[in-house]
C-alpha cells in the first residue's frame, strides 16, 4: 500500500515536471562539476612488476546486506516518477540482473505523494536476484514523511533497504526546494531503529564530512554512501532549469563547493566504522574503482555513465560495465591483489606525485 502525506508544500504537478526536466537535463547537457575533482588523479599505486597471481583468478565478488554480488559495483540512484524513468529504471534492472550488480532507485516521494507512478520503480519482476534499495528524500522527514512513508517505499519495490538521501545544497538552489533540515538526526535514528532492513543515507554530489559520518554512526545508520563532489554537480542541473536570475547567478560561485570523493572516502574510513562505505560521485573507470576501494570503500556507485548509456542501448550500458569490471581486475593485477578484500587492505595506494 502506498500512503499520502498528511503535509505537503508543493504541487504535485510541480514535482512531476522537476524530475522530468532533472532526467532532460541530464541527458542533454554538460553536468559534471567544472572546478573541483574526485580527487582520484592525485593517488596512484605502486606497480608491482612480479605480481605473483594469475589475472584469470582474480576475483571481484564481494558480500554485503546479505547479498553476494558479482562485482563491487552499484547502479545509483537516478530516475523514477515520470513516463520515460520506468523503460529507463527497467532496463537498468536487467543490466543489474545479467552483471550481478546492486542498483536504487530515484527517489519515490512522487510515487508516496500521488499515490500513483509507482510502477516506474517497480523492477523485481526484472531482478528478482539484486541487492535492490528504495529511495526519499531524507528532509521529507520534517515535510510529513515518516516510518508509515519509509515502509511504503521499501515495499513499492520489494527493496531489499532503503536510502535516505541528504540533499541541501541541491534544495538550496530550487525557488521550491524544502529548506528546512532541522532536527533530521534523531528522525533518522527512530527510522533505523523502527526498520528491520538496512538504512544507508547517501550525499548527492557534495560528501560526507568526519562530523557528520560519526553523527549518521551513532544514529545507527547501516552505511553511508558519501556521494562526493568531482562528478554530477546537481547544482549545475538546478542552475539550468531555475527561472531565478538571483539563484542562477548565484549558483555559478558554488561550482567549486564540496569534499572530492577521494577525500570524503578518507574522512569516512579513518572512524573505522563497522558498517559498508560507498563511493560514488564522479567513478568514471575501473581504476576509479580500484582507488575507491584501496582508499575504504566496500562497494562502488555509479550513475550518470550508466544513464548516458542506458539511453543509446541495454547492450552499450552492459559493456560500460564489462569495461570497468576488466579497469578493475587488471589494476588489482598490477598490485597483486587476488581479492577485493587484499585491494581494500592494500599499503600500495600512495597520494602525490610519483618521484622516481
Amino acid at each position: 500500500m502506498i500512503y499520502k502525506t498528511k503535509e505537503k508544500n508543493i504541487d504535485d504537478g510541480i514535482n512531476s515536471v522537476r524530475k522530468k526536466q532533472h532526467l532532460d537535463i541530464s541527458l542533454n547537457y554538460d553536468i559534471q562539476a567544472k572546478k573541483i575533482s574526485t580527487g582520484f588523479e592525485k593517488y596512484y599505486f605502486i606497480h608491482q612488476a612480479l605480481p605473483e597471481i594469475d589475472l584469470n583468478e582474480i576475483d571481484l565478488s564481494i558480500s554485503i546486506f546479505g547479498k553476494k554480488l558479482n562485482l563491487p559495483l552499484m547502479i545509483s540512484p537516478l530516475t523514477g516518477g515520470v513516463e520515460k524513468s520506468e523503460k529507463i529504471n527497467k532496463e537498468l534492472a536487467k543490466v543489474a540482473q545479467v552483471v550481478g550488480i546492486a542498483m536504487g532507485v530515484g527517489s519515490q516521494r512522487i510515487a508516496i505523494e500521488q499515490m500513483k507512478s509507482g510502477s516506474t520503480y517497480e523492477v523485481r519482476d526484472i531482478a528478482p536476484d539484486i541487492l535492490l534499495f528504495a529511495n526519499i528524500g531524507a528532509v521529507q522527514l520534517n515535510y510529513g514523511f515518516g516510518i508509515r512513508e519509509c515502509k511504503a517505499a521499501i515495499n513499492m519495490i520489494k527493496a531489499d533497504g532503503l536510502m535516505l538521501h541528504l540533499n541541501p545544497l541541491q534544495e538550496a538552489f530550487q525557488h521550491e526546494g524544502n529548506h528546512n533540515f532541522k532536527n533530521l538526526l534523531s528522525k533518522i535514528n527512530y527510522i533505523c531503529g523502527s526498520l528491520r532492513c538496512p538504512v544507508i543515507v547517501r550525499e548527492v554530489g557534495f560528501g560526507i564530512s568526519k562530523t557528520v559520518a560519526h553523527k549518521l554512526i551513532k544514529a545507527g545508520v547501516s552505511g553511508i554512501d558519501i556521494g562526493g563532489a568531482g562528478g554530477t554537480s546537481w547544482i549545475e542541473i538546478e542552475k539550468i532549469r531555475s527561472q531565478d536570475k538571483m539563484l542562477k547567478k548565484v549558483a555559478e560561485d558554488f561550482d567549486c563547493w564540496g569534499i572530492p570523493t577521494s577525500e570524503s572516502i578518507e574522512m569516512v574510513r579513518e572512524l573505522k566504522p563497522k558498517i559498508p562505505i560507498i563511493a560514488s560521485g564522479g567513478i568514471r573507470s575501473g581504476i576509479d574503482v580500484a582507488k575507491a576501494i584501496a582508499l575504504g570503500a566496500d562497494l562502488v556507485g555509479i550513475a550518470l555513465p550508466l544513464l548516458e548509456k542506458i539511453n543509446e542501448s541495454t547492450q552499450s550500458c552492459i559493456n560500460f560495465i564489462k569495461e570497468i569490471e576488466v579497469g578493475l581486475r587488471i589494476a588489482m593485477f598490477g598490485i597483486g591483489a587476488l581479492r577485493v578484500d587484499e585491494l581494500k587492505k592494500t599499503h600500495l595506494l600512495k597520494r602525490g606525485n610519483f618521484k622516481q
